[in-house]
């Protein structure tokens, strides 16, 4: 992982919103949760959850697949991986 690449993960993870979608999407994989699943346990409304995970999404921590009408959002367990090796290595 690239300097650049670790700072645009700490930005995303910087918000409390998004570090709970982070450890909730951690806490439900490899199956993941629906964007709307996860706007309700979070009780956040869906256009906001929607910005959040847009953001996790661009730092490569959250990966989304649709099915049918429904968007999937996982963990990308290989970026926290990534991560963690970044800050221990540098």
């Amino acid at each position: 992982m690239e300097t650049i690449e670790a700072l645009l993960a700490f930005a995303a993870l910087s918000q409390n919103t998004r570090l709970d979608v982070f450890r909730l999407l951690i806490e439900h994989e490899p199956e993941g949760l629906p964007a709307g699943e996860v706007a309700r346990r979070l009780a956040v409304p869906a256009n906001t959850m929607s910005a959040h995970l847009g953001v996790l999404a661009r730092a490569r921590l959250v990966s989304a697949e649709r099915r049918s009408r429904t968007i999937i959002y996982r963990a990308e367990i290989d970026s926290l991986r990534a991560l963690i090796d970044f800050l221990a290595t540098n």
